[in-house]
């Protein structure tokens, strides 16, 4: 298998992930907050910031602007930055590759599932939904390298833990093939810009050392990433224990989103009230394996909708 410094991750949505690592594992569904008191360092270095935002602001052939402030671009779907990566640098998209017998949903609610889509426009087919990352999102994080990036914690199975709320229930064995989530979406208020709340499905293999991986996907509030408090559909991913590989979204090489109509980042409308309307995203993620470069690699795919209760 050809090496890298980074993996890639195919996203469809029905999305379509593409990570090279094993994934023996564990899918696990946790609410977390952030650490309070960040110390905030400004970047000043603008030609820097601007030079990364070029980078993964690609060229879009349509300009949505969205009621809760987001710029969606829509971007040729080979254009994305995940195509920036050498495994795929000049291929083509690939075609999603099937779900599981027994798990076919309808994709009709997944279209009005975020605020931007309720203005009644959608990107073309073959360009995919991308948020535009600003100046000011880059300017919350700590620096350039720390952006859109989790904070290096010791990562733990349990709820233990000096600054990090939260609540797992896992299930391991010897090998998955798939997992999947229904998570009841809400828009929980957090006390400052350097705390998070999420609901996730979390896919591991590894110990809970330095080889962790992980695919990651749910919803998250989280004022430093987005710069407000609107639940949002999120991916991560990391090969590393979140050290040195991995990041939100499609903020690098690592998804590569095929379908066009669900933005990576984007805001869920409608969202859970109490005594009132409740709201789910459906996610499943499953294992097959395609070959790139006469290399097979393993894919998961990663399947969100909305469910109306």
């Amino acid at each position: 298998m050809p090496s890298s410094k980074s993996p890639i991750i195919i996203f469809t949505l029905v999305a379509f992930l593409f990570i090279i690592l094993s994934s023996q594992t564990a899918p696990v569904s946790s609410l977390n907050s952030g650490p309070r008191n960040q110390t905030f360092r400004p970047l000043h270095n603008l030609k820097r910031i601007r030079s990364h935002l070029r980078r993964i602001n690609k060229p879009s052939v349509k300009t949505i602007q969205s009621p809760d402030g987001d710029i969606i671009e829509c971007v040729h779907t080979h254009l994305q930055p995940a195509f920036d990566h050498p495994l795929l640098k000049g291929q083509k998209p690939l075609e999603p590759p099937e779900r599981p017998k027994g798990h076919r949903f309808n994709e009709s609610t997944a279209e009005t599932l975020q605020s931007w889509a309720q203005t009644g426009e959608s990107c073309p087919e073959g360009t995919i939904p991308v948020r535009r990352t600003t100046e000011k999102d880059v300017l919350r994080a700590s620096s350039l390298h720390r952006f859109g990036r989790k904070i290096r914690r010791g990562v733990r199975r349990d709820t233990t833990s000096s600054d990090h709320e939260h609540a797992v229930a896992f299930v391991n064995g010897e090998e998955y093939f798939g997992a999947k989530a229904s998570i009841n979406v809400w828009s929980p208020r957090v006390t400052d810009e350097y705390e998070f709340s999420l609901s996730q499905m979390w896919v591991i293999s590894g110990s809970f050392g330095n080889d962790l991986n992980t695919i990651e996907a749910g919803w998250q509030v989280s004022p430093e990433l987005y710069g407000d408090n609107y639940p949002r559909f999120f991916t991560y991913w990391t090969t590393d224990a979140y050290q040195a590989t991995g990041c939100y979204n499609l903020l690098c090489s690592g998804f590569v989103q095929i379908n066009n109509k669900i933005a990576i980042g984007a805001a869920i409308s409608p969202r859970s009230s109490y005594n009132g309307g409740q709201f789910d995203i459906g996610i499943m993620v499953w294992k097959v394996y395609m070959m790139i470069h006469e290399c097979c690699m393993i894919v998961f795919t990663l399947l969100h909708q909305l469910l109306h209760n």
